[in-house]
């Protein structure tokens, strides 16, 4: 099989070119920025906001499968009209297609949400994903549509590299303690992104942790894992900063958990060492 990651560089990317790898898959990797990733593979660049290039790189590599892990926080062209690109490039050659959303799409509410929970963004990073999800939903019904939370790796994976930032004061800000995610291993993701390909779901497929945590717990179980102490982890309310997003966000993914092989385990476990 031969799979075109979109985004290999970054943190889901990497890990999901590395199962692949190893699983003995032939993988082609691209990457946004003008300077080479790593060493190690020959990654594409690539910039999904320009169709022409995203059809030509497809039709000349003309893969099996899609898996595309790009997005951009600040920017709605690689989020929302790059993700629109890639799904009329895999689908103009069969392709099939496995797209990374977010929770972050979610208003936030006490219950979790499930799959049949429309989107109802509160900020423009919501909102891109969120159009994301409706071209690619519309270009090709039979992708997979993955809606998952925040992504835990080593040290210089953003959410943990975050944590360690705050705690040694080489960035400002707090971790809030009325904000509410279900924290998931990239690796574990990315064994599920993985098996995605290998099926025929279609549509929208909560992927995310077992465990609900807020931002400032997740925090201290990051300090604790790195040997540092929980009291050093500034912490704060998100009620009171008007652009810290949505608040309590939680991702059901018991339909996962009866489709996927792969095991999911809880953040308390992921970061227990």
């Amino acid at each position: 099989m031969r799979l075109l990651v979109i985004g290999a560089s970054g943190h889901l990317g990497s890990e999901v070119a590395r199962l692949a790898l190893a699983a003995g898959v032939e993988v082609i990797g691209t990457h946004a920025r003008p300077e080479r990733p790593s060493e190690l593979h020959d990654w594409s660049r690539l910039d999904v906001r320009e169709p022409f290039a995203v059809h030509t790189l497809v039709q000349l590599v003309r893969p099996d499968a899609v898996i595309n892990t790009c997005y951009d926080r600040w920017s709605w062209g690689p989020t929302a009209t790059g993700a629109a690109h890639v799904a009329t490039a895999a689908a103009a050659v069969g392709a099939r297609l496995v797209h990374v959303s977010s929770d972050a799409l979610h208003a936030g509410r006490p219950e979790a949400y499930t799959e049949d929970d429309d989107p109802s963004p509160i900020t423009p990073y919501g909102a891109a994903k969120a159009a994301a999800e409706t071209a690619v939903a519309a270009i090709d019904p039979s992708a997979a549509i993955v809606r998952t939370s925040l992504i835990l790796g080593d040290e210089t994976s953003p959410q943990v590299r975050l944590a360690l930032d705050l705690i040694h004061r080489r960035s400002e800000g707090r971790l809030f303690t009325d904000q509410v995610r279900c924290p998931i291993d990239g690796a574990e993701l990315a064994a599920a992104l993985l098996e995605l390909v290998g099926n025929d779901y279609a549509g929208v497929l909560n992927v995310a942790g077992p465990q609900a945590v807020s931002r400032a717990q997740l925090g201290k179980l990051i300090a604790l894992r790195h040997g540092l102490s929980p009291r050093l982890v500034p912490t704060g309310k998100a009620t009171r900063v008007p652009s810290a997003g949505p608040l309590d966000v939680k991702l059901d993914s018991s339909r996962a958990a009866a489709l996927l092989k792969v095991q999911i385990r809880p953040v308390s476990e992921v970061l227990a060492g």
